[in-house]
């Protein structure tokens, strides 16, 4: 199997050539089997090499394709290491993403830019890989910006709307400032450690450093630095949610199952460096839960479908952080997975929606979908209740985990956990506040005629299977998801201690989900809520300090209009005060007297033999005349 390893992103990089080399012209019956079928192929082999490592004992192990580059001492190698992690990783980006990229298929039928649509999609795939494949931290730099490049292609795909083009530039300057400081990162670990080898790196830094020392803490906060910003988490969260700009099944491959988990696996994959360094540990914690809260409370506000989704990847991400800032790495990785599942699951399932009213997100023009849509009803139920954690669904065996091991945290405990068991209610009442809105109630779409949206939505129903099996694939996995073995404990090491909590605690995760389904049901989802649901809204908004909550909270706590204060205004006003360019001034001035004394020489050069033999013995009487003063 060690041989194939190369092949797992070799196949979406060639369906990438092949399709950027037909420039468009490739029918879209073949560029959808090229696009679908690498990634696919590539699933397959991901599949006979977990089989066989698995039968192996788990046993790690590098491919060596070829030596990328010699400087001195420093040679990394384009090379792959395979263990546990990787495994997982693997599986989910070529699994989930050949699903998506099935379903986008039929979702991405009728656009023009269909071919260069899968030829993104292949090389996000293939960066993604590399990613997640390399076994040092350069060539995992080298996937790392080769996602970041095939998001902003993809977030603008549709470039010219002005917007779309707006929404990938943000996500790849917001982006940029953790890959920033990450790429110092690197710098100081090879500075200190004298290699970018992952598995040296983690043998060498406990040799090496201190428990607490500067150098980890620096080498780890400068890691965290870039986990933030690729995984949106604060304070470089702001990107994701414009970046519902690009198509659905965009939104669900990079913003949901793969792009905004390579913070996560950074951090997993480098735990011994946290590890070392307790206090930013501590800060992934927080840094996880205050992302969560946050983004918990601006969902329940926003009215576009895709981008309440985005809040809660956001939320869901910042669960992952909470676990992997008190050390759970097993169950970090295990929700990573499980929300692959019913994140995509969401993602396509809202596509289906979107696509059957006509490109319409505002969920309160939709309305009594369940009877038009039954299949993406039931889709979208299962995926909100994974998101939820209600018991019984994958995300209610990841989400447990996580919060019981918050509670076994050393000095604040309770704190992560209260704020954990927030978040889950939280999850419940936009989750749920979204599906009754969307699939109960009456009618509110304004589009075309009522037969008329009938009839396209019998026909979304009817579609072709390639668009709906993804669906049932992944509503099964996001309800079995949670019995799927994640094998990491030889990756981690000593398996986190498992925190015994009450009867009454345990009692608390289950039913504060559950009650913040019924509070959602008891505003948008009963026979009443036409009048009771749309009065206490009515009342809440109409309260000064409800309406300053309700924009504070839809404005994402406003951190975009700080950053136009922090950043962006001083900026524009250095830029208008420097609007001739000093810099460029300095060179103009250089320039200036260049061509002075060439009009200087030009002068002097007069054609007049007689004149050039005063000059020589002027010049020659001056220059002695200097010597002997000397």
């Amino acid at each position: 199997m060690q041989e194939w390893t190369g092949l797992l992103p070799a196949f979406p990089l060639a369906g990438f050539v092949l399709l950027v080399l037909s420039r468009g012209r490739m029918p879209r019956g073949i560029a959808g089997v090229i696009g679908a079928g690498s990634v696919g192929l590539s699933f397959l082999l991901a599949l006979t090499i977990a089989i066989g490592v698995l039968n192996n004992g788990g046993q790690a192990y590098t491919t060596v394709l070829w030596q990328w580059m010699q400087v001195g001492d420093f040679a990394p190698g384009f090379s792959f290491y395979v263990d546990g992690l990787t495994l997982v990783m693997i599986l989910v980006i070529s699994g989930v993403g050949f699903l998506i990229h099935l379903y986008a298929t039929a979702y991405m039928a009728d656009d023009p830019g269909f071919a260069r649509f899968f030829s993104y999609m292949n090389l996000f795939v293939a960066a993604m890989l590399v990613l997640v494949l390399a076994d040092n931290l350069l060539l995992l730099y080298l996937g790392w910006e080769g996602v970041g490049l095939c998001s902003y292609l993809l977030i603008g795909f549709w470039y010219d709307k002005p917007e779309n083009g707006y929404a990938a530039r943000k996500a790849f300057v917001v982006t940029r400032v953790g890959d920033t400081s990450m790429a110092i990162g690197l710098f100081l670990l090879f500075s200190q450690l004298g290699t970018l080898n992952i598995q040296q790196m983690l043998m060498l830094a406990p040799q090496q450093w201190s428990v607490g020392s500067g150098i980890a803490v620096a080498a780890s906060a400068l890691l965290l630095g870039g986990a933030v910003g690729k995984s949106a988490q604060l304070p470089l969260q702001t990107w994701l949610p414009d970046a519902m700009a690009g198509p659905t099944p965009i939104s669900a491959l990079i913003h949901a199952a793969t792009m905004v988990t390579a913070g996560v696996y950074l951090i997993a994959r480098t735990h011994v460096l946290f590890e070392l360094a307790p206090s930013v540990q501590l800060l992934v914690a927080f840094i996880g839960l205050a992302t969560l809260l946050m983004s918990g409370f601006t969902a329940l506000t926003q009215t576009d479908i895709k981008r309440i989704l985005a809040y809660s990847t956001i939320s869901q991400i910042g669960y992952m952080f909470l676990a992997l800032g008190v050390g759970a790495w097993s169950a970090a990785v295990f929700h990573l997975m499980t929300h692959a599942f019913f994140k995509a699951l969401l993602f396509l399932a809202a596509g289906t929606v979107i696509l059957s009213l006509h490109h319409e997100q505002d969920i309160f023009r939709m309305g009594a979908m369940r009877r038009r849509l039954p299949v993406s009803f039931w889709c979208f139920l299962v995926g909100s209740a994974a998101l939820t954690a209600l018991p019984f669904t994958s995300g209610f065996y990841s989400k447990d985990e996580i919060l019981l091991a918050a509670l076994g945290q050393e000095h604040y405990g309770m704190l992560l956990w209260t704020g954990g068991v927030l978040g889950a209610f939280l999850t419940a009442l936009y989750s749920f506040r979204l599906v009754f809105v969307v699939f109960f109630g009456r009618d509110r779409h304004q589009g075309s005629s009522h037969g008329e949206d009938h009839a396209h939505a019998a026909v979304m129903e009817a579609m072709s299977p390639v668009m709906f099996f993804p669906l049932l694939l992944l509503g099964l996995l996001a309800l079995g998801g949670g019995f799927i073995h994640v094998p990491v404990d030889t990756v981690f090491g000593a398996v986190h201690e498992e925190v015994h909590a009450s009867q009454f605690l345990h009692a608390l995760m289950i039913l504060i989900p559950i009650f913040g389904v019924v509070i959602a049901w008891g505003v948008y989802g009963s026979a009443s809520y036409q009048k009771a649901g749309e009065h206490l809204r009515e009342r809440l908004l109409a309260a000064p300090i409800g309406r300053r909550a309700y924009r504070f909270w839809f404005s994402g706590w406003g951190m975009d209009a700080l950053y136009q204060w922090l950043f962006v205004n001083p900026f524009m006003v250095l830029a208008r005060l420097n609007r001739k360019d000093a810099v460029d001034q300095i060179y103009g001035w250089v320039a200036q007297a260049a061509r002075v004394g060439n009009s200087v020489v030009v002068m002097l050069q007069t054609g007049n033999l007689r004149w050039y033999a005063i000059s020589l013995v002027g010049g020659m009487v001056l220059v002695i005349g200097l010597g002997v003063w000397r």
